[in-house]
C-alpha cells in the first residue's frame, strides 16, 4: 500500500498548475436536484428518450436474432 500511496503522491506533485486547479473548482449553483431536474426536462423535450428507447429494442432484438443458443 505504501508503494501505491508513494506514487500518488509523485503523480500529483506533478501535475500542471492548471489541471490543480481543475480539480479544486468553486461550485456556482450547488442546486444539484434542480440541475437534474432542468437536464431531464430537456432531455424528454428533446426528444432523445424516444431516441434511446428506440435503440434498445432493436439492440435487443438484434442481441436476440445473433446469439446462439
Amino acid at each position: 500500500m505504501s508503494h501505491y500511496s508513494d506514487l500518488i503522491s509523485r503523480l500529483y506533485w506533478h501535475l500542471p498548475v492548471n489541471l490543480t486547479a481543475l480539480l479544486a473548482q468553486t461550485i456556482t449553483d450547488p442546486d444539484l436536484m434542480g440541475q437534474i431536474e432542468k437536464s431531464w426536462r430537456h432531455f424528454i423535450q428533446t426528444g432523445q428518450v424516444w431516441a434511446l428507447l428506440i435503440g434498445l429494442v432493436i439492440g435487443y432484438m438484434i442481441r436476440n436474432l445473433t446469439s446462439y443458443g
